[in-house]
């Protein structure tokens, strides 16, 4: 049997009782209008709208559609409400568990439904980015001859992801994060909607601020953290879900820290200072407290790499490339799994040796420059390959490096106001014990001394 999971006899179920099926799903939008966030996709005349037949121009042409965005977003929610406004099937596969096999009985089905009973067929297929392009290319037919309407979606940048010929023919929708205004929102509908727990109990200000730092963004993982609460809270007779019985139900202690205040700007700070006094306990633990407040981990990733060039240098040449690395993982990931790259890259950004000479000398530089320290370029270096060049001297008597013995020539290569300066003072650890040696050689050689 087909994976339909949004069938007539599902509805009814639900409708005569609703407890049957979890808060995430009850409370799941039936309307665009319902949709929480996302704004800049419900615009009036937007694609969107135009999609699910709303607005001048009627149906948008696209017979297929990409929803792209972090997870909890809304795009199972999205592919849903497009099935109920059109009046399609719905029918719901993952990447992960289905197979070509599987794709093309749903293509099939959805042949037959619409021949047989008028009844056309939405494809939502979760994480098509773990399809192979083989697997990828199944689904063109059916949507070039639109037997069903495809509506993809992925947490990973699907022009790396998806096949070209897909993504050509299809609607790409990019999904933002969810705000704590639109998670604080959504919490406060499911206590009193009848859908969801109908004013079965309420919400203290210091409970719902802890869901919504724990939801990180993510409805669904609001939802059944609430719902899991107040079933809690229901069985000790309480009228409302107390910050202890969260805490108790989520596993999770609520962690005092401000996302937009002192404190997410003095845990930030820790982290930093912490990996660069090498402490990677007290820096593991900072990165807690900020993953378990819910911070957005592209914020701490930026941090570590800007920590990998400030603190350290080339005292480890890898250390950047390893953040930045990092913070492409987690863009690509996201939470929860995007705590463990995170730790890796702490863990190795404190226990690396440290410098700040590279640091240092840009300050230096930018301050000389600042203070009009700039002079002329010299004449040598400047631009020769444009008619007149030569007349006016430039690039004359320039010499080509890989020319001479050693690579380095003996040339003024700085301008006159900062001739001898030395901004780069390396240090004697880790690998920049290397530049070290190499700088002073570099040095002589420049200035005409030493041998090649």
């Amino acid at each position: 049997m087909e994976p339909d999971l949004f069938t007539a006899a599902a509805e009814e179920r639900q409708e005569k009782d609703p407890t049957s099926s979890p808060l995430a799903v009850r409370m799941r939008p039936r309307t665009l209008d319902d949709v929480v966030g996302q704004q800049h996709l419900l615009k009036p005349g937007s694609p969107l709208r135009r999609l699910v037949g709303e607005g001048a121009g009627g149906p948008a042409g696209a017979s297929s559609v990409i929803l792209w965005g972090p997870p909890g977003t809304g795009k199972t929610t999205l592919a849903y409400v497009v099935s109920k406004a059109t009046n399609k099937r719905f029918v719901e596969l993952s990447a992960i568990t289905a197979g070509v096999k599987e794709v093309r009985a749903v293509i099939d089905g959805g042949r037959r439904a619409a021949g047989g009973f008028g009844k056309e067929t939405v494809l939502f297929l979760d994480e098509i980015h773990r399809f192979s392009k083989a697997q990828q290319d199944s689904l063109l037919p059916a949507v070039e001859n639109r037997w069903v309407t495809l509506i993809a979606a992925t947490t990973e940048n699907p022009y790396f992801s998806v096949i070209s010929p897909l993504l050509s023919r299809s609607l790409l929708l990019t999904l933002e994060s969810l705000t704590d205004d639109d998670i604080r929102g959504l919490l406060r509908r499911a206590l009193t909607d009848e859908r969801g727990l109908d004013g079965a109990v309420t919400l203290p200000d210091d409970a719902e601020a802890h869901l919504v730092r724990i939801a990180g963004g993510d409805a669904r993982r609001a939802l059944t953290a609430l719902e899991a609460a107040a079933g809690a809270a229901i069985a000790k007779g309480e009228p409302g879900i107390t910050l202890a019985t969260l805490e108790e139900t989520v596993d999770r202690a609520a962690v005092t820290y401000d996302r937009d205040g002192d404190q997410h700007y003095d845990v930030a700070s820790a982290l930093i200072k912490s990996i660069r006094g090498s402490d990677v306990d007290a820096a593991l633990h900072y990165l807690a407290r900020m993953i378990e407040a819910g911070e957005d981990p592209r914020f701490i990733a930026r941090r570590l790499m800007i920590s990998a060039s400030e603190d350290i240098g080339l005292a480890d040449p890898t250390a950047l490339p390893l953040a930045v690395a990092a913070a492409q993982a987690v863009a690509m990931i996201g939470f929860p799994e995007a705590a463990l790259t995170l730790s890796h890259a702490t863990i190795a950004l404190a226990l690396a040796p440290k410098s700040n000479a590279a640091t240092t000398a840009i300050a230096a530089a930018r301050a000389d420059v600042r203070d009009g320290l700039a002079g002329a370029v010299p004449a040598h270096l400047r631009d020769g390959h444009y008619k007149g060049a030569a007349k006016l001297g430039h690039a004359q008597g320039y010499v080509y490096p890989h020319d001479v013995p050693g690579g380095i020539a003996a040339q003024r290569y700085a301008p006159d106001a900062i001739h001898g300066k030395r901004y780069y003072e390396p240090t004697r650890y880790g690998a920049e014990a290397r530049y070290a040696d190499v700088v002073e050689k570099v040095r002589e050689r420049l200035r005409g001394e030493g041998t090649p």
